[in-house]
């Protein structure tokens, strides 16, 4: 790579800040390499998290630039798998434990089939612990992209006890979320490289992981600029379908798991208590929600001002952000770069949200 400011050569594992202030060519690279890609599920329609939606965006790609990509997952089990008309693109599916996890015997057998046919991989992969460090401490070509750590919601969990009714009973997490933090500092040094997707997490994994720095890159989240685009007539059309009134002039929006982790007993306090003490609020302004989770039916219990849509497709979700004048993101915790604000901000949502709060 060439730094952009000096015009020199650099090490791109020793590059301090994010690779996002690169930039890397367009033309199609010199050398194909033979990835691995380790992923609990692989994301099928609108059932994928950002751990999901990371691993399609990146390694869709990866192979669209010619890579060869050998994706180890797990079989859906009660629905297709989806097909992509790539020839270099290569699926190894196997049945998940009862937790819902890749049966590690199973894929690293998969795998060592694989890296001994033809040449080796040159790079292996894993998203979170989708390869346990049982099997990924002799790897020394491996990186590790890390979509949640367990001493990041350690924030959530000080929040969500300050913001406790004195009447509700006091939660235990804390205590159990130290020791899972214990327990990672243990094991993490067993991955060779780790990828942040925020300069946050990665100061994370330097200072309290104590990972070596030049073991540590942080690479944001990327979201399709050709899916996430503004469109003022697919938010138009979006409205419509789902019988969203022009009565309604202020249209809110969000998008994610609906769990208590992100944030959602807050937020769904926050406009309760703002439907009940504002009128021009209540007549005035819907909040449409693009996701599953728990939170969905307490939502739905706020009635009319609220449109739980359940869990969007990709195409469904950039209709959703033109819709919207403003986006929410109610998480509570320090994370990751959350790719529901990136596809917001490309779709434009947050125009109208600056002349708002102006």
């Amino acid at each position: 790579m060439i730094s952009q400011k000096e015009n020199q050569p650099i090490n791109l594992l020793s590059f301090p800040s994010a690779w996002n202030h690169l930039s890397f060519p367009s033309k199609l690279p010199s050398k194909y390499l033979k990835i691995a890609l380790f992923v609990k599920k692989w994301p099928h329609r609108s059932l994928a998290g950002g751990l999901e939606r990371h691993a399609l965006t990146l390694h869709l790609a990866l192979a669209k630039r010619g890579h060869e990509l050998h994706i180890f997952t797990t079989s859906p089990s009660n629905s297709s798998f989806p097909r992509y008309p790539m020839s270099n693109l290569y699926f190894h599916l196997s049945k998940p434990t009862a937790a819902g996890y890749l049966d590690q015997a199973i894929v690293w057998k998969q795998f060592q089939t694989q890296n001994s046919t033809g040449k080796a991989f040159d790079i292996v992969h894993t998203e979170s612990v989708g390869l346990l460090h049982t099997r990924s401490r002799n790897l020394t070509n491996l990186a590790v992209t890390w979509h949640g750590i367990a001493y990041e919601t350690i924030h959530t969990d000080i929040i969500q006890e300050l913001l406790r009714n004195p009447d509700e009973q006091q939660a235990y997490a804390l205590t159990e979320r130290i020791t899972k933090v214990v327990e990672e500092v243990r094991f993490f040094p067993h991955y060779a490289h780790h990828v942040a997707t925020s300069d946050h997490a990665g100061d994370i994994l330097r200072r309290i992981y104590m990972i070596p720095e030049e073991r540590v890159h942080v690479i944001l989240n990327g979201v399709d600029e050709e899916i996430f685009k503004p469109d003022p007539s697919k938010g138009e059309a979006f409205k419509q379908k789902f019988g969203v009134a022009k009565s309604r002039s202020l249209v809110l929006g969000m998008a994610g798991r609906l769990v208590k982790d992100k944030g959602h007993p807050l937020m769904f306090e926050a406009l309760k208590q703002m439907l009940v003490e504002n009128g021009t609020f209540r007549e005035n302004t819907i909040v449409l929600i693009a996701g599953d989770g728990p939170w969905g039916d307490r939502y739905r219990d706020l009635g009319t001002n609220t449109l739980v849509l359940g869990p969007l497709e990709q195409a469904q979700l950039a209709s959703f952000y033109n819709a919207i004048d403003i986006f929410v993101n109610p998480t509570l915790r320090a994370q990751g770069l959350d790719h529901t604000l990136l596809e917001a901000m490309l779709s434009g949502s947050g125009k109208m949200a600056e002349e708002f709060w102006r």
